[in-house]
């Protein structure tokens, strides 16, 4: 505010108090440094001159005059304080900021400091404490600059803290603990959450914030990247070279070890990663990096001192997010981790079975604190005693409906006084407080002035976060015009300066007024300020719309900017899709599709129509998501007719082939392959020539025609040789990876064991060497069916294990029905039989939960094995009968003679013994699979059909069928089954 020789005085708080003034300040310095720092730089590059400024700040009380004449008027400050705020200026070193100890503790975490120590000032007589400033610090967020505003009363939380404090305790000791709060809206999640970390209990330990937000789901891993810019101390402002030097920095002071997850931490900020083996990853496998750097550097952050990590607003979680606090929270029993959550009742998760997990309900206050909060709010006038019980029975004690409603009483003056002290000024009769808070901010803001409401309204569109820069942009105001339109509507309180630096930003004081005022906007003003939102975004950021893609296809849909929808929602899809972020990516594309209709129709558009419906398909398949993909598919196929696009055409029929095999409908599985076969012939189309023999063979295998999946499946490996995949693998490479899972399976089925082991490790091996989790996951599957089949069970476990760890890791959980089901088969054979049923019954449940009905009957006959091992009679006999019932609806003979086998031992049972029925059940099972070539289980019927004989006295049948089984076991070197056979025998005598 004054000039003063060759240096400034400038005033915060005066002569309009701020309570953040010495933020204020602080951060005016930082800014003046970097700005004067800048143009330093250009003039000693022109002039070769060196220019630098110090500052100098003190905190405390001045005396304000005005000074001026007739045409102006200023103002100035005299007294001690501004003497010290000079004397540290002059202390300062050129290009640094000093201040006292005083505005210290008013700033203090806001900022880096460094102690100088007690410096003897001119003028006073004891020395005081001097610090450096050093750069902004970690305290910023808006729940943080809530506190700093002033916040109510906490009360009638004791017992919500006592728990805190003790999963504390335990996670300091080395035994990490999660505690989520839930609670609806506005009962005071947050706050809770805020008064214990700002506690003296967290002394001592490294607090790390994050949370969701509304609009967030289709941003993946939007909060662990919040998490990580604050671990990693990245401003807003920082280039791509800053961030990698703060990143790699922090990452090798920490330890050494985790330079490998480096490129997985620059992937997650959007920084170019010069890695060959990163660019050599597919998608599914940087995903599971990801996850597990992100762990990693927390769980290894946890060794050095113990951590409180706060995610908040879990409801709002994107998947990707939701993955890595799944991935943590596996590992947290022996971290010294606190993980704090919260989020509303209709969130769910899957730690409710961990024992290092509680989870503590947060329900609106009881009366006695609701009395106790009021109190605080209105004070104790006796006016008020017929009003605190109505606000308490309008708003069901929700603390945050209590602190709207008193705020709507004093706008509307029914309330006159100030806060503590407020008195009833109107009869109650008139009083018309809303019984929600939807209702409250509703009437608050139709109370605004049309200028502020309009304000207010623009704002809701761009979300809660509002920088200023962007608002601008869209409120067609002048700077001070804005300025002070955004000053009256922090005073109403419906909104507040989140960030003062790096650059201005406010925020929605709670995201319910956000709401709220959003449907106060009429359809086409929405729909203006969305897309103006767009070419805002555009205009301030060019750089970085890939970092904006999710953001812009947003406002782009809602603005109805059509081209530019399509385009960016294609983008964002592509963009998740490639993080493995399926859910996301499918939303995205769904939302393309839609903006597509409203595009003029020509050839070009029906082939971007055609070419999403495959995108789509590609996102919603890992899912397992299958309800929706026949609509797609068929749109897809009769689009392509219309164009006469027989690629397209070819192609939307051999997905529909591998649709069908994975709902069970084989006999369309088998028409839409045949139809995909001729059209690559007829277009000489290798690669659909390949996916459609794929779908072919995959679909013979599940129908029981082993023989014939063998044939068609070499064939299509003979023609894919060669493509042993290298650093990233080709579909032509994947595509014979599978091709061999799929013969592996179908040889086991045969007996065919040795051919099926070497090809079905060789698929592992090419998996393996290109890291790719896809093609993995189906060698694992061939391969681990194939030694379940033989009775390996050890090499079977190791080999399966991997694979649902993976499914899980990779988030494919399409993969895991078949996987989990052989994993558990694998268990029965060693003894484990209560590990196995568990696998066993997930895998159906999920298998049917997710209608994939191909292979479901092979499951539920595994599932009736391990009921029949357990000794649940009942249950296995009703498994028997579903799953015999599923082999003949889908046509799957080979699961049918299956069916049959454990029906027969079911009728073997001693407790349920039923010989005819048995001895009939052992024939019909041994006779199908005799006809298709099933050697294993040809044998297995002659050992159970043995057995029975001994068990009935038949001792020449029963030596016959033994001695039947033995030697089909050990010509297929079926070492568990011919050692069975053979005990079997010796008991015969």
């Amino acid at each position: 505010n004054q000039v003063m020789g060759d240096g400034i005085m400038a005033l915060f708080g005066a002569p309009l108090a701020h309570e953040d003034h010495a933020m204020r300040a602080c951060y005016a310095a930082l800014r003046m440094h970097g700005t004067v720092g800048r143009y330093a730089e250009e003039l000693r590059r022109t002039q070769g001159l060196n220019l630098q400024i110090r500052a100098g700040v003190n905190s405390g009380e001045v005396v304000v005059r005005s000074i001026g004449n007739d045409l102006h008027m200023d103002y100035t400050a005299v007294g001690q304080t501004t003497h010290l705020a000079s004397r540290m200026e002059q202390l300062a070193s050129p290009g640094t900021t000093l201040i006292t100890g005083e505005t210290l503790r008013l700033a203090e975490g806001y900022f880096k400091v460094k102690p100088l120590g007690p410096v003897p000032v001119k003028g006073l007589t004891e020395p005081i404490e001097v610090y450096e400033v050093t750069g902004a610090g970690p305290v910023r967020t808006r729940l943080q600059a809530a506190a700093a505003r002033g916040l109510t009363r906490f009360v009638g939380r004791d017992a919500e803290v006592e728990a805190l404090r003790q999963a504390l305790e335990k996670a300091r000791g080395g035994h990490g603990q999660v505690v989520a709060i839930v609670g609806e809206p506005g009962v005071g999640k947050s706050r809770l959450f805020y008064e214990f970390i700002h506690s003296h209990r967290t002394h001592g330990w490294l607090v790390l914030e994050s949370g969701s937000v509304s609009y967030g789901k289709a941003t993946p891993y939007l909060p662990v990247i919040d998490l990580l810019k604050a671990y990693f101390k990245i401003q807003d402002r920082d280039d791509q070279r800053e961030i990698r030097e703060k990143v790699t920095g922090k990452l090798l002071t920490l330890d050494e070890a985790l330079k490998p997850s480096l490129p997985g931490f620059l992937n997650l900020l959007d920084l170019p990663v010069e890695d060959s083996q990163w660019q050599g990853l597919d998608p599914p496998q940087r995903r599971q990096r990801t996850l597990e750097a992100v762990k990693r550097l927390l769980l290894r952050e946890s060794q050095l001192q113990p951590l409180v990590l706060v995610f908040e607003d879990l409801h709002w979680i994107d998947s990707e997010s939701q993955a890595a606090l799944d991935s943590l929270i596996e590992s947290l029993p022996t971290a010294r981790i606190l993980l704090l959550v919260n989020y509303r009742p209709e969130y769910e998760h899957r730690w409710s079975g961990k024992s290092y997990y509680r989870q503590l309900r947060l329900d609106p206050l009881p009366p006695e604190s609701a009395e106790g909060l009021l109190t605080g709010l209105l004070g104790e006038d006796p006016s008020l005693r017929a009003l605190k019980p109505l606000l308490f029975e309008r708003t069901e004690g929700n603390p945050f409906f209590l602190e709207e409603s008193v705020r709507s009483l004093v706008e509307t003056k029914f309330l006159a006084g100030e806060r503590g002290a407020y008195r009833l000024t109107k009869a109650l009769e008139g009083l018309q407080i809303p019984a929600t808070a939807r209702a409250i901010l509703a009437s608050r803001i139709d109370r605004l002035s049309p200028d502020e409401k309009r304000l207010l309204q623009a704002a809701s569109v761009i979300g809660k976060d509002l920088p200023f820069a962007l608002l601008q942009a869209i409120a067609e105001e002048s700077e001070d015009g804005l300025r002070q339109k955004l000053g009256r509507l922090q005073t109403a309180e419906f909104l507040y300066e989140a960030r003062l630096f790096p650059d201005l930003e406010y925020t929605f004081r709670h995201a319910l007024t956000l709401e709220v005022t959003y449907t106060t906007l009429l359809h086409d003003r929405r729909r203006s300020l969305h897309a103006g939102i767009v070419e805002a975004i555009e205009r301030l950021s060019p750089d970085r719309l890939a970092e904006e893609v999710e953001r812009l296809a947003h406002h782009a849909l809602e603005g109805e900017v059509w081209p530019k929808a399509l385009r960016y929602l294609r983008q964002a899809g592509r963009k998740a899709n490639a993080r493995c972020a399926f859910r996301e990516a499918a939303s995205h594309f769904e939302r393309a599709l839609l903006s597509l209709q409203h595009l003029p129709e020509d050839p070009d558009g029906t082939a971007r129509a055609i070419d999403l419906r495959f995108d789509l398909r590609n996102a919603l398949i890992p899912l397992g998501d299958l309800e929706p993909l026949l609509d797609h598919l068929r749109e897809a196929e009769r689009l392509a007719q219309g164009i006469g696009d027989r690629r397209r055409l070819g192609r939307a029929a051999s997905l529909l082939s591998n649709f069908f095999q994975l709902t069970g409908d084989h006999a369309l599985a088998m028409e839409s392959g045949r139809r995909a076969e001729a059209i690559a012939a007829e277009l000489g189309d290798r690669s659909l020539e390949a996916a459609a023999n794929l779908y072919l063979g995959q679909t013979c295998c599940a129908m029981g025609n082993y023989r014939q999946a063998v044939e068609i499946l070499t064939r299509n490996e003979v023609a894919l040789a060669g493509e042993s995949g290298g650093e990233r693998l080709s579909e032509a490479a994947f595509r014979f990876i599978t091709s061999r899972t799929w013969s592996v399976w179908s040889l086991a089925e045969l007996g065919r064991f040795t051919d099926g082991l070497a090809r079905g490790q060789e698929a592992v091996r090419l998996a393996e060497n290109a890291d790719h989790a896809g093609a993995l996951l189906s060698a694992y599957q061939g391969l681990g069916f194939l030694y379940v089949s033989r009775g390996e069970a050890d090499q079977a476990a190791a080999v399966l294990g991997r694979g649902v760890e993976l499914c899980q890791a990779a988030g494919i959980p399409a993969m895991f029905p078949l996987m989990a089901s052989s994993l558990g088969a694998a268990h029965l054979l060693a003894g484990r039989v209560d590990e196995g049923l568990a696998l066993l019954e997930e895998a159906v449940a999920q298998g049917a939960a997710r209608r994939m009905m191909g292979c479901q009957s092979l499951r539920v006959a595994q599932l009736g094995e391990g009921l029949l091992l357990a000794g649940r009679l009942d249950d296995a006999s009703a498994a028997s009968d579903q799953a015999l019932e599923l082999a003949r609806a889908h046509e799957e003979r080979g699961h049918e003679a299956w069916a049959l086998r454990l029906a027969a031992e079911l009728h073997s049972h001693p407790d349920r013994l039923k010989v005819e029925q048995a001895r009939d059940l052992w024939r019909e099972a041994m006779a199908l699979a005799g006809a298709l070539g099933m050697r294993p289980l040809v044998a297995r019927c002659h050992l159970g059909l043995g057995t029975l004989c001994l068990r009935t006295g038949e001792r020449q049948a029963a030596r016959e069928h033994l001695t039947t089984a033995a030697t089909g076991f050990r010509e297929m070197a079926m070492r568990l089954w011919s050692e069975r056979a053979a005990a079997a025998l010796r008991e015969l005598g």
